[in-house]
């Protein structure tokens, strides 16, 4: 039996509210579990809440660098008081294509550092935003000892894919594989023990996707064309997944 695993999904988001159960149920018949996301403080207490739902979700908590929080300590307390149920933490990270008002990037950094710092003391794998932020990223990170780090939805060059390689970072591809060819490419170089998968939901994909919402079965398509991609059967490849999101959960 392969267990097939969403790296990076915000459960917590409203879009889900009504069709939960049925969500569950399918991740039940077809062995899928999801690592749930969260953005700010309040999805992060939805995310923890929904650990009750089902063991199929495993919550991570964290600030979106889109979602600064001046008072971060109440963010840590909830951390460090559900840090048994807490999987991870994600998506933090860095982004500079926001606006820049007031020193926000500062602010992202220390943020973001913030939580690293949790996710060392509690051992806890990351789910990291990086949009055009790779290399401050990866420098930050070297200042950190976290178990296990995953790049959401790799956007990087083909540079800073081998340097993620090199630091032994997970990179996570989404439904995008199917057809945008530069995502292919990527897929194409990375080290298959260091892949893992993702459908970002609820985001409308267009193309082929015809702009419905995501949810964790669209992963299916995903790992299909990764193993077109990678010239690999189907299954041998969801194997490997399987290990690889187990090795990034610490488990």
């Amino acid at each position: 039996m392969i267990w097939v695993i969403d790296s990076h999904i915000h459960m917590h988001d409203n879009e889900y509210d009504e069709i939960l159960d049925h969500i569950v149920n399918l991740m039940k018949k077809n062995n899928m579990k999801a690592c749930c996301v969260s953005t700010d403080y309040n999805s992060s207490i939805k995310t923890v809440s929904l650990c009750t739902k089902s063991d199929l979700f495993l919550p991570f908590i964290g600030m979106h660098p889109n979602q600064i929080y001046d008072n971060m300590e109440i963010f840590i307390k909830f951390a460090e008081s559900n840090i048994s149920q807490i999987k991870g933490f994600g998506e933090i990270g860095l982004d500079k294509t926001y606006p820049q008002i007031d020193n926000e990037y500062k602010k992202q950094i220390s943020c973001f550092m913030l939580q690293l710092e949790l996710a060392e003391k509690f051992n806890k794998p990351v789910s990291i935003h990086s949009r055009n932020t790779i290399d401050d990223v990866c420098s930050i990170l070297s200042s950190y000892s976290i178990p296990k780090i995953s790049l959401h939805w790799f956007d990087g060059n083909k540079k800073q894919l081998s340097k993620a390689m090199e630091l032994g970072f997970f990179v996570s591809y989404g439904p995008l594989l199917v057809y945008a060819k530069d995502k292919q490419y990527l897929l194409s170089k990375t080290n298959v023990n260091q892949i893992l998968v993702e459908t970002d939901g609820p985001v409308k994909f267009s193309n082929c996707f015809r702009r419905r919402y995501t949810q964790p079965s669209l992963i299916y398509s995903v790992i299909l064309s990764a193993s077109k991609i990678l010239d690999m059967e189907y299954t041998e490849l969801a194997k490997i997944l399987e290990i690889n999101s187990n090795n990034f959960l610490c488990i």
